[in-house]
Order: C-alpha cells, then sequence, then structure tokens
C-alpha cells in the first residue's frame, strides 16, 4: 500500500484547512469501512486521509428544535441504539442495520455510505424519503443541502475541494408518520442490494395517506426518488388498486443495469415488489403510531 499522509483535526476549521489545502488526493476518515478497503485493494490512493472522529459533535445524536441531528461520524450501532430516532423513523434504522456484519456496525457511518456514493447504499434512500438535509462545511463556510444532492453518481459527489459532511438534520416525524426500508440481496445477509426501497408515509385520521415519499436504491446511477409513486399513494388508503398504481409507478422510474446479482428486468420487477411491502409496513406503522398517540390523549 503506497504511503499516506494521515492527520485528525480537532476543529471543523481545521479539517477544512487541510482537505483544502492538500496537494493531491484527500480523502476523510468517517468510520472507513470503505476507505479502508478500498486503501488495500489499490483502487484509491489518495495523498491525505483526515480523520474526522475527533471533532467535538461529529460522533452523536441529539434534538435541536425540530430536528433530530446526526453527526457525521457517528457510528451504525449508536444510531441502532438510539430509542427516540428508532421510534421515529425505523426505516432508517433498518437501512444503518443493513449495512455489513456487526463488526462493520462499529464503525460505519450514514456520511461515509453516503459519501461512497453507491447506489445500491442501504442507509441513503430511507435518509432521503424523510427529506433529511446534509450539513456540509468547506471554505465558503457552512452550506445545508437535501441528501438526495450529494451523490451525483457512482463513486462521484458534489463536494467541492475542502469540503466534507459534518451532520445530517433529520425533521421530527408528524404524529401519524413512520417509514420502512426493505431491500433484495442474493444471499441472506452481507451483500449489496440488487434493489432497495424506502417508503415514507403520512396518514390521516382515517388512514389515508397526505404525504409520501418513495425512493429506490440500486436502479439508477444514483437514489431515484419516485415522484409518481408518492403521487400514487396520496389521496389513498392502501388498496390493492393503489398498491398496482405504486408498482407500476417504481418500475417506471427504473434505469438499472445488468451484473451478476440481477437483469435489468429482475431489478425492474423486484422494485415494484418492494415498494409494495414497504409500503405496507409503513401505513401499518404510521396507522399503529396515530392510535398509540390518540390512546395517550
Amino acid at each position: 500500500m503506497p504511503r499516506v499522509s494521515y492527520t485528525a483535526p480537532a476543529t471543523v476549521d481545521d479539517a477544512v484547512k487541510a482537505l483544502a489545502g492538500a496537494a493531491g488526493l484527500a480523502k476523510v476518515l468517517s468510520g472507513g469501512t470503505d476507505l479502508l478497503v478500498q486503501l488495500k485493494s489499490g483502487r484509491l490512493k489518495p495523498d491525505l486521509i483526515v480523520d474526522t472522529k475527533r471533532i467535538p459533535g461529529m460522533i452523536g445524536i441529539r434534538e435541536e428544535g425540530d430536528y433530530f441531528v446526526i453527526g457525521a461520524a457517528t457510528p451504525g450501532v449508536l444510531i441502532s441504539a438510539h430509542q427516540p430516532l428508532e421510534h421515529a423513523y425505523p426505516g432508517i434504522v433498518e437501512g444503518v442495520d443493513l449495512i455489513g456484519s456487526q463488526q462493520i456496525q462499529g464503525r460505519c457511518t450514514i456520511a461515509g455510505n453516503l459519501c461512497n456514493a453507491s447506489p445500491a447504499a442501504d442507509s441513503v434512500p430511507p435518509v432521503i424519503a424523510a427529506r433529511a438535509r446534509a450539513v456540509v462545511a468547506g471554505p465558503g463556510g457552512r452550506r445545508e443541502v437535501p441528501v438526495e444532492e450529494i451523490v451525483t453518481g457512482p463513486g462521484r459527489t458534489s463536494l467541492q475541494k475542502g469540503e466534507f459532511v459534518v451532520e445530517f438534520k433529520i425533521p421530527l416525524p408528524k404524529p401519524r408518520q413512520s417509514d420502512a426500508y426493505l431491500r433484495f440481496i442474493p444471499r441472506t445477509e452481507m451483500d449489496i442490494a440488487v434493489v432497495g426501497c424506502a417508503v415514507n408515509v403520512t396518514l390521516d385520521e382515517s388512514g389515508a395517506c397526505t404525504d409520501a415519499r418513495v425512493v429506490l436504491g440500486a436502479v439508477a446511477p444514483t437514489q431515484v426518488i419516485v415522484a409518481g409513486a408518492a403521487e400514487a399513494l396520496r389521496g389513498h388508503k392502501l388498496d390493492e388498486d393503489t398498491l398496482q398504481r405504486l408498482d407500476s409507478a417504481a418500475q417506471a422510474a427504473c434505469h438499472p443495469i445488468t451484473d451478476k446479482r440481477g437483469t435489468i428486468e429482475y431489478r425492474t420487477k423486484v422494485a415494484g415488489v418492494l415498494a409494495r411491502r414497504a409500503a405496507a409496513i409503513a401505513f401499518d406503522r404510521a396507522a399503529t403510531r396515530g392510535a398509540t398517540i390518540a390512546g395517550a390523549v
């Protein structure tokens, strides 16, 4: 493995300076579960690694105003153990829980999963479905962007030189809002998705959908927000006609490739099936949450 410089700054400003001042390729070490593998295999040859885990606030979850705020270096094991977040967004926790093994969970992060820029990243669709925003620090200061604007293609992001993700802001859910994430893989565990699907819905008192977001993974160069699928759900209960419209919209949004995990036709069909199943789970969770809140009043 070629010699690589390493630094572990104590502040966001110092991290920005290190990234912006690097003469060659600089990479952020958030969790490292992708980065270290790429280094060992020779796929990636950075000149500098900037470890952000020592910066205060980069690890941890807090409620701030109307948001959950997740530090970009927060490992999956802490996200899964955070009961308020798991209650609010079980689908996000489901996505994070599917990143690798138990050992990987001690290191993997949403920021690393996002910025690795794989179309098959499991934590990304449910975070996008929750309308989360990424806080990005750089030479020009801080800016907030929707998470879906970070990845621009396989292995590519919109982050400029000197920029890195500091944290994620996830809106606190409404009373009858919930989500679900499902993926299909060839093996029983520890594989990457053939298709992933996140569904986030808000229901009224009658059980009809008032708001929805459906996001697919592994069916296009980036994660896909399926506007037609959300439209199929809004204003409706989850009957067979609604499910069929949802299925059709999910399939129509797919632009996958054929590889060893599945053909274009197979991935497209699975996207519709997963959309149906994830929607059923999300609707059930949202209805249950509404019933729980009503019973507590």
